[in-house]
Parts: structure tokens; C-alpha cells; sequence
């Protein structure tokens, strides 16, 4: 009964941690599902954002322009792993990783060589000690900003995925010969796909690092398959869904993901154990999707 009551405290910020890692998972949504582009890069592009935010708080700068310019800092980074696989002809693999590895200096040189940075108490963030939040219930304040967010970064896709350009990025995973038939470089969409994904993923680390009030140069490690395993599940749970509803079928991913995770502390796993636990749900549901992909052969 104890574990129960543990995990029902445990619930909305579990939902809160679930909304702010969703903006992680839509931007890896579209290099994975859109893109068929396994991007390492983001490992360090999610603590570029919260270090880029982080460093902007710390000099007094509003919350959301701080958020801004995380979100600009991973389109370059986005950008950087566009140019190196589509201009250079490097492997797709060998540019996340050779983006990934620069950004952890990068973001230690941003953070003047400091592993941790802490943001004061009485500093203004989108969570704390600005007229919204202070106007929100207090228990449920930090809840209610992370879910208003990532539905407007939801929504702003959609809209974005309904346009003639979301369509041609859509159509350079499922079908590049569509893109070059329209007299468009596959390239090149190929490469603001992965500015716009790392852009998203960039700025979920920044709304973390306000949300926390803590970056750490370490924060990146297992971003991309924490994102994976929020895609999976969502899309796997909601394959039956029209394709509209899948950056929701995304963010209900994250959030079933944090809350196994919050599930898996309870139950009296270590910190150290959550990689292995991780590990084990992605083989699970990969496994299951497997399987399921095998049986409907077979009634074929």
C-alpha cells in the first residue's frame, strides 16, 4: 500500500517530466519516423539547449528569449550534422556522432569549464517568480506550464506538418523520389528536417535546466534513446491512429515512459539500475512490434 501511495505522489511530476521530455521526443519523432536518420547528435544537443539557456538566465535575460536561443544553438548543431552526412558524404551515424562528441566541449567552453551550473531560487524562470506562474496553484503550477508548452510545440507541428514543406520533409523518409520528382533537393530538406528536430530537442533541454534550475555537462547521456523508446511507445500504443494524431501519440510515449520509470524507483531500483530498466522496456516494445509485424506475414 505504501508503494502505491509512493507512486500516486509520485504522478504529476512524473506527467510534468513526461511534457518536457516530449518536446525531446517530437524532435526525435522527426529524424526517426520522418527522416529514417539514426541523429546521435542529439546526446549533445539536449544539454546544449540547457546549457545556452542556463548561461542567458544567469546574465538576467528574459526566460523565453533564453529558450530562444537554446533552440537556435541546436538548429546549428542541426545544421552542422546536415551539412557533414549531405555536403560531405559522411554516414549518417559518423555525423551524429562527430556533432555529438564536438558539442561536449562546446557546452563545458559555454559553461566557462564548469560540469554544473545552478540557477538561483529567486531567479526568473517559466516556472518560478514570474506573474503566470505566481498566479497558478502552487502545487500544480510547474505542471500546468509544462503541459501549455508542449501543446503549443505540438500544435506548431502539426501546422508546420500540414504546409507544402512539411510535406515534402515527410515525404524525404517515406519517398525521396517524390521530392526529387518536385524538382527539390532531398538534400537539402534533409538538412532542415535535422535543423528543426535538433531546434526541438535543444530547447526541451532548456525548459529542463529552468525547470530544474540545474544543467549538467552529463545531462545528454541516453537522450536519444530515452527519445526512441517515447516514439515507440507512442506510436506502437496508437498505431491505429490517423497519422494527424501522432506528435500526441509522441507525448503520451514520454510521459508512459516516465511514469515506468517513476514506477521502476518505487518498487526500490536504484538510480544506477534505471540505463538496464530503460534498456529492457526498449527491447520489450521493439520485440512486441517485432512479433506483431511477424504474425500479420504469417496471416498474410
Amino acid at each position: 500500500m505504501d508503494i502505491l501511495q509512493a507512486f500516486v505522489n509520485s504522478v504529476p511530476s512524473s506527467i510534468e517530466q513526461g511534457l518536457i521530455y516530449g518536446v525531446l521526443a517530437l524532435g526525435i519523432y522527426i529524424t526517426y519516423s520522418i527522416l529514417d536518420f539514426p541523429d546521435l547528435s542529439v546526446d549533445g544537443t539536449f544539454p546544449l539547449g540547457g546549457v545556452v539557456s542556463t548561461a542567458m538566465l544567469l546574465r538576467g535575460i528574459n526566460p523565453v528569449i533564453c529558450l530562444l536561443g537554446a533552440m537556435l544553438a541546436g538548429a546549428l548543431a542541426g545544421l552542422a550534422t546536415g551539412l557533414i552526412n549531405v555536403k560531405l558524404k559522411v554516414r549518417d551515424l559518423f555525423s551524429g556522432v562527430i556533432v555529438m562528441t564536438g558539442l561536449y566541449s562546446i557546452n563545458l567552453r559555454i559553461a566557462d569549464g564548469n560540469s554544473l551550473l545552478t540557477i538561483p531560487r529567486n531567479a526568473v524562470t517559466l516556472f518560478r517568480n514570474n506573474s503566470l506562474a505566481n498566479s497558478l496553484p502552487e502545487g500544480t503550477s510547474s505542471l500546468i506550464v509544462s503541459l501549455v508548452i508542449a501543446l503549443f510545440i505540438k500544435l506548431l507541428l502539426d501546422a508546420f506538418f500540414s504546409t507544402r514543406f512539411g510535406l515534402l520533409l515527410r515525404a524525404t523518409g517515406d519517398n525521396e523520389q517524390v521530392v526529387t520528382s518536385l524538382a527539390r533537393d532531398k538534400g537539402n530538406v534533409k538538412i532542415w528536417g535535422l535543423v528543426i528536430a535538433n531546434s526541438l530537442v535543444a530547447l526541451s533541454g532548456g525548459i529542463l535546466c529552468q525547470q530544474q534550475r540545474l544543467f549538467e555537462a552529463s545531462m545528454g547521456t541516453g537522450t536519444l534513446v530515452l527519445g526512441l523508446a517515447s516514439v515507440i511507445i507512442g506510436t506502437t500504443l496508437f498505431r491505429s491512429a490517423k497519422r494527424d494524431y501522432s506528435t500526441l501519440a509522441v507525448l503520451i510515449g514520454a510521459i508512459i515512459y516516465k511514469l515506468c520509470y517513476t514506477l521502476a524507483i518505487v518498487l526500490g531500483l536504484k538510480p544506477g539500475d534505471m540505463k538496464l530498466v530503460t534498456a529492457l522496456l526498449f527491447l520489450g516494445i521493439l520485440g512486441i512490434e517485432s512479433l506483431k509485424k511477424g504474425g500479420n506475414k504469417k496471416h498474410a
